[in-house]
């Protein structure tokens, strides 16, 4: 099958990788930099299975930023563009999808079209009603940055959005090509796999707004978080995962779809929807605080990526713990190596020295932990209890 994948991100590229193992598979986006990264071999994300392939594997695998030669013939295109959350609106950016479906009908009516971004509930029948076109379905993803191939090849489950015949060769595609021969295949209305997303996603962060409030409890009377969770969490209906304490919950996913389900409810009674996101602004405020009262002249922010082995710092929340300690008058001095060509951000200046970074931070704070900074365990100021992300 001829299928075209838009958008470069994480979502898109690990998806384009997989279908590319059995059908001929073009990417397309507007930025140039990424297309000419994937024709040399390269890979403009963080993910090593991705680096692997991209280097090793595919000789033949393009991107283009020409829509109309890519859409053309194809008998599926995927979209995994960008679907940001829009504050004003109260909603995801959704423009970047509605833009690809316009060029997609311009040169092909005869394709399926399958949205792997996250969008509102509701968006399909949207859609279809927006551009007449029937065969517009949506499939959610489940993908970790630094992770996407490999959990896009190991899929906990495939969700396809429709029930009809093209619904089920959408599906059939994606479980052909699963190395999780045992992941459900499960087929369902388009308004309940919108949800799913929206729900898995809200749930995962309540589970980190969790055990940060059963962190924040801990740290006021004097108690170690550790020792709470791991009498906690070997009970298996709990589990222990996704219970490091951080700064809060961040990332390109877990704010936004947070936000967007909580504004689905907005005539619908809830309280923990509400208190999922409230939680996380509490947890970065307390995490400022307990900065703020250690008087000290300069605070070292040792990266802002969100987690390890990420190169994304999209929504992480130890960027919003900077601007309290800004609001506060705080120095500040930022070691970031993604941003080695950059003199400074948000007004701080970032230092390019590992070595002068430390000497001059009276206090590094830092949300995950990795080798390179262990060293300076004294001056460390975290959460993290592991190095689980």
């Amino acid at each position: 099958m001829k299928i075209a994948v838009v958008g470069i991100g994480y979502v898109g590229l690990a998806n384009a990788i997989m279908l590319d193992q059995s059908h001929n598979v073009v990417l397309v986006d507007v930025d140039e930099v990424k297309i000419k990264k994937i024709n040399q071999g390269k890979s403009p994300i963080s993910d090593s299975m991705i680096d692997d392939y991209l280097g090793n594997v595919s000789k033949d695998f393009l991107a283009t930023k020409n829509f109309e030669k890519a859409y053309k013939d194809r008998e599926l295109v995927v979209i995994a563009t960008p679907t940001n959350y829009d504050v004003d609106n109260d909603s995801f950016d959704t423009s970047s999808i509605e833009k690809s479906i316009q060029n997609i009908l311009k040169v092909n009516k005869d394709c399926m079209i399958l949205i792997k971004s996250t969008i509102p509930v509701g968006y399909i029948n949207y859609l279809r009603k927006t551009f007449k076109f029937d065969k517009i379905y949506f499939s959610p993803e489940f993908l970790r940055e630094g992770t996407a191939l490999y959990d896009c090849l190991n899929p906990s489950r495939i969700v396809v959005g429709g029930k009809d015949q093209y619904a089920k060769k959408i599906g059939k595609i994606f479980k052909k090509l699963s190395l999780n021969r045992t992941a459900p295949l499960i087929f369902t209305n388009e308004l309940e796999a919108e949800s799913i997303k929206l729900f898995a996603n809200t749930y995962l962060a309540m589970r980190v707004a969790f055990f940060n409030e059963l962190d924040t409890y801990a740290i006021k009377l004097g108690m170690d978080t550790k020792d709470i969770l791991d009498g906690v969490c070997t009970d298996s209906r709990i589990g222990n995962f996704y219970n490091n304490p951080s700064f809060g919950y961040g990332g390109y996913c877990l704010p936004k779809d947070t936000k967007q389900l909580l504004s689905s409810y907005k005539q619908i009674p809830n309280n923990l929807m509400k208190a999922i996101v409230d939680s996380n602004l509490t947890r970065k405020q307390f995490v400022a605080n307990k900065i703020i009262e250690k008087k000290v002249k300069t605070v070292g922010v040792y990266r802002l990526v969100m987690k390890s082995k990420s190169d994304n710092f999209r929504e992480s929340a130890i960027i919003d713990v900077i601007k309290i300690l800004k609001q506060e008058g705080q120095k500040i001095i930022i070691y970031e190596p993604l941003l080695n060509q950059q003199k400074s951000i948000m007004t701080f200046d970032i230092e390019k020295s590992f070595k002068k970074f430390t000497n001059n931070s009276d206090l590094i704070i830092a949300n995950r932990i990795d080798t390179k900074i262990k060293p300076y365990a004294k001056k460390i100021f975290s959460r993290s209890i592991s190095d689980e992300n």
